[in-house]
């Protein structure tokens, strides 16, 4: 296997070189489906840690426009070492640049108030009256899923990556380190808003 790939490889997704290189071989050299195998795996050891505590983790700030919007955020991890660790870091720094340049009202879309949601299906039914009730629910779906990805920090694209999620991302790096990783919670500050 070709050292400069799974150079590569670890540089795009963040994975150990040893799964960059057992995905390589999987693939057959091809770089675009290990990187599928990498993130399917990301995924699944989200899913298993998923249920454990995370008890330790960093507050992260970050300042933009010349001190006219701020971003507190806080990520929580299992262990003091994994929250001392650059990627870890550069993760938090992330997610805060996330929230100042995107701003999302909530983590996860569990977390949207039923309340809104009904709100939300009100105004779009109300627009669209006249159509059928085929045609309200695609919108419906259609809108939901727009709303979810604006208003969902987890769901936004990265703007540092916009083929990725903030979730595929998060993902990534619990994979990295073997351990669960979750956004607790975040405030986003703007002068005069």
């Amino acid at each position: 296997m070709h050292v400069d790939l799974i150079k590569e490889l670890r540089n795009k997704t963040g994975a150990g070189v040893m799964d960059c290189r057992r995905a390589l071989l999987e693939s057959k050299g091809d770089f675009d489906k290990a990187a599928c195998i990498l993130k399917e795996k990301g995924i699944e050891i989200a899913q298993k840690k998923s249920s454990r505590d995370v008890k330790e983790g960093l507050v992260e700030s970050y300042i933009h426009l010349g001190g006219k919007l701020g971003v507190l955020l806080e990520v929580n991890c299992e262990t003091d070492f994994v929250a001392r660790n650059e990627n870890f870091k550069k993760l938090c720094k992330d997610i805060a640049m996330q929230i100042a340049a995107a701003n999302p009202l909530y983590i996860n879309f569990e977390d949207i108030p039923e309340e809104i949601l009904e709100k939300e299906k009100s105004i779009l039914t109300d627009s669209l009256k006249s159509k059928s009730k085929e045609d309200i629910k695609k919108s419906w779906e259609t809108h939901l899923n727009k709303f979810r990805q604006a208003s969902c920090l987890m769901e936004q694209s990265f703007i540092r990556d916009e083929k990725i999620t903030i979730k595929d991302y998060v993902n990534s790096i619990i994979a990295q380190f073997g351990e669960n990783i979750r956004i607790k919670r975040f405030m986003r500050y703007q002068l005069g808003g």
